[in-house]
């Protein structure tokens, strides 16, 4: 596919847009005038009478133009947005469906309406989000719903509050969709131990660094990769290192992602309770055995329901469990299933998301044929969650997006009352600042009386990690540089 963009900066969300209808294809950018097969044109030209948008597409023998002339005095916002919509119901037209988040590409949907309902109300603000925005008015109830969930969580965050993420970038296998930085330890098992040695040290430094700001720690998060990859002991070691750094005397949350069942042991178990874990997650993604062994997941739906059981017997009340829609070789029967039978176990939690198509990612395919079927069916699994979590108790408190989802649909958390997880709420509406440790990490250091933020991060792989660990302690120095600047009284 050819994306001509003309006359306007706007590419980047042109391109998101023709990668919702066809997430297969290479889409080629470029202004000028060229000959393809498949072609977008999306244009904008000035004169007399107005700005003249202009969008067209053509594939093969098929063709087809819309046309906008706005006043000469519309914001590139205004420019930018008609031009999404003239694109947008082009698709449409030619590929048979209408995704339900409308125009909308980017990651925090729910932030979005939350700017809309302070400056105009509820009610308009509902309005605008699905006029303006072509948001279907399902997919705006669950943004209010999960909007008004979440205020909640973010009432308790402080200026001075803070949460702490931590990076086991290690798993026993790679699933065929993933597309984190993390490691099969097939093949870095080595690197572990003195990957664990830095990286208790740089939670150490970061603690140091958390108490000379005088901030105050309300949530921990330990994720990857697949934290219980590691050992018992090590998981002893570095679970003890946190707890003797920080003060958790505010902290709300301590959750440590158990992911993959085949990695629960008692021992592990045992080591997290000890430590003062208060949630983890166990998650299947499916339990569909042969979509398993499809993905590249080598634990069966056995060892998911095994493992839960083993953590309810060891004392655990506070678990996640995640589920994956749109899963290669999976059906609608078979997704249903999966989430009937999880919702019997009566987890604290359960996490919806659906399948993003990353390049990075074993399943990357490119075809040109659009995506229709795989986004109508995925849109019918979340549908089903979202009427069935709602009748056993589940309430949506946070939801999120990611480029080249199917279909353009989204993750969204759901809670029984009382078990929502902060963390998750404060990373994705970017509330407080969040001091990241391990490789592949990113810290982002919030302003608390503005939105300013700013990003550090640490180096990507685990050898990186080991091998410039100094370099990176050095870079970690901006944290206090950056909120002495936050916190500066402008003359």
């Amino acid at each position: 596919m050819t994306l001509i963009i003309d006359g306007h900066s706007f590419h980047y969300e042109m391109e998101n847009l023709c990668r919702i209808f066809f997430p297969y294809q290479k889409i080629n950018v470029t202004p000028q005038p060229v000959e393809d097969r498949f072609l977008v044109y999306a244009g904008i030209s000035q004169s007399t009478n107005g700005i003249l948008v202009t969008a067209r597409l053509k594939i093969d023998s098929y063709h087809s133009e819309n046309s906008d002339l706005l006043p000469l005095h519309a914001e590139e916002s205004e420019q930018e947005r008609r031009m999404a919509i003239l694109l947008f119901r082009l698709l449409v037209d030619y590929c048979g469906f209408t995704p339900k988040w409308g125009i909308l590409t980017g990651v925090r949907p729910v932030k979005l309406l939350r700017r809309f309902v302070a400056e105009m109300g509820e009610e308009k603000g509902m309005e605008y989000f699905q006029t303006q925005f072509l948001v279907s008015p399902e997919k705006a109830k669950l943004s209010l719903t999960t909007m008004h969930n979440e205020e909640k969580l973010l009432a308790l965050s402080e200026p001075d509050s803070f949460s702490l993420y931590i990076s086991i970038p290690f798993c026993p296998t790679r699933c065929s969709y993933c597309s984190f930085v993390s490691s099969t330890v097939e093949k870095t098992v080595k690197l572990i131990p003195e990957y664990l040695s830095l990286l208790c040290k740089e939670v150490e430094y970061t603690a140091k660094t958390a108490a000379e700001l005088g901030l105050r720690l309300i949530s921990v998060y330990v994720g990857g990769g697949t934290p219980t990859t590691l050992t018992a002991e090590q998981l002893d070691v570095l679970l003890g290192t946190v707890n003797r750094s920080f003060d958790l005397s505010y902290c709300r949350e301590f959750t440590v992602e158990a992911g993959r069942p085949d990695t629960i042991t008692p021992e592990k178990l045992t080591a997290l309770k000890k430590c003062g874990v208060t949630r983890i997650s166990i998650n299947p993604q499916t339990l569909n055995d042969e979509v398993l062994h499809k993905i590249g997941r080598r634990h069966s739906t056995e060892q998911t329901l095994s493992a839960f059981a083993l953590a309810r017997e060891l004392d655990f009340r506070n678990i996640n469990m995640d589920l994956i829609a749109g899963l290669p070789g999976d059906s609608v029967p078979s997704f249903c299933n999966t989430l009937d039978r999880v919702i019997n176990l009566e987890p604290e939690s359960i996490t919806v998301h659906t399948l993003s198509l990353k390049r990075s990612s074993t399943i990357f395919q490119d075809e040109s044929r659009p995506f229709t079927n795989d986004a109508e069916a995925t849109a019918e699994m979340l549908d089903y969650a979202g009427e069935h979590l709602f009748q056993n108790g589940y309430a949506p408190y946070y939801l999120y997006r990611q480029s080249r989802m199917v279909g353009n649909l989204e993750n969204t958390g759901w809670a029984k009352p009382g078990y929502e997880s902060p963390y998750n709420v404060y990373i994705m509406d970017e509330t407080h600042t969040i001091l990241a440790c391990g490789a592949g990490a990113s810290s982002k250091i919030k302003d608390p009386l503005s939105d300013r933020l700013e990003r550090i991060f640490n180096f990507k792989y685990p050898y990186e990690y080991i091998n410039r660990y100094e370099e990176m302690i050095i870079r970690k120095d901006q944290v206090k540089t950056i909120y002495d600047k936050f916190r500066r009284i402008p003359e």
